[in-house]
């Protein structure tokens, strides 16, 4: 007798919350799960929250937040893309493809025209292949007592609207980073 083994592909989950269990759960209790403690940054926590789960665990995550930001003098609004985790253990399977995918349909609800990310250098060529494009300009970010600090990370944008284009100019997040 043979025992069928069809699996269903992964779908995303919205998440009521993303705790730091969650976060364990997926990449372990290391010091510094997302490589970027060394930027030395206070992060905001993400509002939205998007997740795989794989045999009753959470394996990614995606978070979304909206975000006030001045490119080129002029004020508006971006989703910031945060807390994006893959398990090590299923990496390298289209995952972060698509629980990011499935956070910006989300995102192009949520009233803003961009998405916005920061990303350590390794992982800016995985961005470009989801649809992501690098500033080619530092971003100044907030931080704790109202200090003011150049973004060491790379930043990339993505259109939320099909005439959505990225305006020219300084950048500044009128927010801690997401």
């Amino acid at each position: 007798m043979s025992e069928d083994r069809t699996f269903a592909a992964p779908t995303v989950v919205r998440l009521p919350r993303y705790t730091k269990a969650d976060q364990e759960e997926i990449l372990g209790t290391g010091d510094d799960p997302f490589g970027v403690d060394s930027a030395g940054l206070t992060w905001l926590p993400k509002d939205e929250h998007f997740g795989v789960r794989h045999g009753g665990r959470l394996v990614a995550h995606t978070g979304l937040l909206r975000l006030p930001i001045a490119i080129g003098g002029a004020e508006t609004e971006v989703v910031g893309v945060g807390g994006v985790a893959v398990a090590p253990s299923v990496q390298g399977q289209g995952l972060a493809r698509l629980v990011v995918t499935a956070a910006l349909e989300h995102a192009r609800t949520m009233g803003p025209r961009h998405a916005l990310l920061f990303c350590r250098p390794p992982l800016v060529p995985l961005y470009r292949r989801l649809g992501w494009h690098p500033l080619d300009t530092d971003v100044l970010v907030e931080q704790p007592e109202g200090r003011l600090v150049t973004m060491p990370l790379r930043t990339m944008v993505t259109p939320l609207r099909d005439d959505a284009r990225w305006p020219s100019g300084p950048v500044r997040l009128f927010s801690l980073p997401m």
